[in-house]
């Protein structure tokens, strides 16, 4: 293999002609998760950036308040959490 291809990952395929060539593997994408708990967050897809770029807004993330970013669990400890501190 040439050494401009060696640090990539690469996988020969033999084509239905019964030529061998070369394609390039694409790395999976890990899930989104929690920025509190860690836990993949439900309703965020599991894409590239650039497929972001094209998709709507609404189907990049949740529509609540920090969408995207915390589970609703952690969500909900956070709401809690600054209504005990409003009542003080």
């Amino acid at each position: 293999m040439r050494p401009s291809l060696r640090g990539k990952k690469w996988k020969r395929v033999r084509t239905p002609g019964g030529k061998l060539v070369i394609h390039k593997v694409e790395k999976k994408v890990n899930f989104a998760k929690c920025g509190v708990c860690g836990t993949p967050l439900a309703g965020v897809p599991r894409v590239k950036a650039y497929k972001l770029k094209s998709m709507a807004k609404t189907k990049k993330r949740p529509e609540r308040m920090y969408g995207g970013v915390l589970c609703p669990s952690c969500l909900r400890k956070k709401i809690a959490e600054a209504v005990v501190k409003m009542k003080q």
